[in-house]
């Protein structure tokens, strides 16, 4: 079997994108189960606005014939694990996909989204149980994202930038 050298060919934006790439592959599966975790967790959000009568506008209570009542702690909760995740995801699909660029073992790259992953549920996990253990996958997440950002940009300085 012939082995693919990508110095001998240009490389295009595209070159890790199939699904026959072990590592894009991988990066597709976590990123979908991610995307619906966050999809998920808004519609908690929801629910616990509903039950509670908690609502963000006043219109949203003139619908349910409520009075508004725009603060609870349950309701607030949910909301800021739910906001967690609006500000950590999007990095983790921007570097995630960067990195299946850096030409990554496949099993490395496997077990980082595969790790991140399991650490975004166990951090929305342990925040809606409000444990004091929700901020060990806070960091082990962010030290994943660190390492494929700083692997991103050291393959971004070993390319030929004319």
């Amino acid at each position: 079997m012939e082995e693919e050298h990508w110095e001998d060919e240009e490389v295009t934006m595209a070159s890790g994108w199939n699904v026959n790439n072990p590592v894009f592959a991988n990066f597709l599966l976590y990123a979908g189960v991610l995307a619906i975790k966050m999809i998920a967790m808004g519609t908690i959000t929801a629910y616990y606005r509903i039950k509670k009568s908690v609502f963000a506008n006043p219109e949203d209570a003139e619908i349910l014939k409520k009075e508004p009542k725009f603060n609870d702690p349950d309701v607030e909760r949910v909301r800021r694990a739910h906001q967690n995740d609006c500000e950590n995801l999007p990095i983790f699909w921007i570097l995630g996909l960067l990195f299946v660029h850096t030409d990554p073992s496949p099993t490395v790259a496997m077990y980082l989204y595969r790790i991140y992953c399991i650490t975004r549920i166990s951090h929305s996990v342990l925040y809606l149980r409000g444990s004091k253990l929700r901020p060990i996958p806070f960091i082990v997440g962010v030290a994943i994202n660190i390492y494929m950002g700083i692997s991103v940009v050291m393959y971004g300085f070993s390319l030929n930038r004319h």
